[in-house]
């Protein structure tokens, strides 16, 4: 077992809710299964709601006051980042419980994407510190897109509805509106390299966006490096020709798909365009500097994870 990780069961418990997740109407099920497990372990379990993203944060800047051992999240990639992020350079561990729509955490450690089999296996998860990377400053655990495959969060979020079906629709709309503007890059402080026209310009923490999509698939939580991944217009139609490989762990096979490992990045461009963290959009300049801070938030890991 690492040094950073230790098998003792979380004594104090918080858990916060976005009360239009998709825990739906189940809420009272919901508390009998953390009660069932974590209970059974004898912690202390403590509940509230995050009402708003700021309200959200407040709370788990309480938790981090009041001393929790851990702090449960049932919510989507979206509402992980913006607890998570309070949570780093803190001894507090992340349990997320996925009720998104994409749920690439939970999907790259395993957790169990019903919400008992989550809860189940993170009443005897262990914990592990992981890698975190910041965009000019704020963090992001999974992804950061800076292309079409920003882009394509705005069309998704236009949906009324989740699922695979709106986001691929989400994705054919914005690359027909999608104009590529080049992108110069330098990892680490090396000498710039230019994109003239890139329609994927994705920074992976971990593996995938969501919903099974394997967009850097060696990427590991706790090296200490990230990975760039980039496809040019002009190999796109090829990389769709290929699409399976996304979800079977082979995209990066492809000669058309550049990966580069690195801790730092810079990245500049003609204009400002928003950016995309964890599957949220933010506004962000010309330049934005990329930084990975090694082993900077405790998460739960299921106890089968390598």
């Amino acid at each position: 077992m690492r040094a950073n990780e230790h098998s003792r069961a979380p004594r104090q418990v918080r858990v916060l809710v976005n009360p239009k997740s998709g825990l739906g109407t189940s809420f009272d099920s919901f508390w009998g299964v953390v009660e069932k497990h974590f209970g059974a372990n004898g912690a202390d379990i403590t509940y509230q709601f995050s009402n708003d993203i700021d309200d959200g944060r407040r709370k788990a800047g309480r938790a981090v006051r009041d001393g929790v051992d851990a702090l449960l999240v049932a919510g989507g990639d979206g509402m992980v980042n913006s607890i998570g992020g309070v949570l780093v350079g803190t001894p507090v561990a992340l349990g997320v419980v996925p009720t998104g729509s994409g749920n690439g955490f939970a999907r790259h450690f395993g957790i169990p994407l019903d919400i008992p089999g989550a809860v189940r296996a993170l009443a005897s998860a262990r914990r592990r510190a992981i890698d975190v990377g910041t965009a000019n400053g704020r963090p992001f655990f999974v992804t950061c897109s800076m292309a079409w495959d920003a882009a394509i969060v705005r069309g998704f979020e236009a949906f009324p509805f989740r699922g695979i079906v709106p986001y691929v629709f989400a994705a054919a709309s914005e690359l027909i509106a999608y104009k590529p503007q080049p992108l110069e890059v330098s990892l680490d402080g090396g000498p710039s390299q230019s994109f003239s026209d890139p329609v994927i310009f994705t920074l992976a923490n971990l593996t995938q966006y969501g919903g099974g999509a394997q967009i850097a698939p060696k990427a590991r939580p706790d090296d200490g490096l990230m990975e760039m991944v980039v496809v040019l217009r002009q190999d796109l139609p090829l990389v769709l020709v290929n699409i399976a490989r996304l979800f079977n762990g082979t995209l990066d096979h492809l000669p058309q798909v550049l990966t580069r490992r690195f801790r730092t990045l810079s990245v500049r461009r003609p204009s400002a365009a928003p950016i995309q963290l964890d599957g949220e959009l933010i506004d962000a300049g010309t330049d934005i500097e990329v930084r990975l801070l090694p082993k900077a938030l405790s998460v739960l890991v299921p106890e089968e994870q390598p």
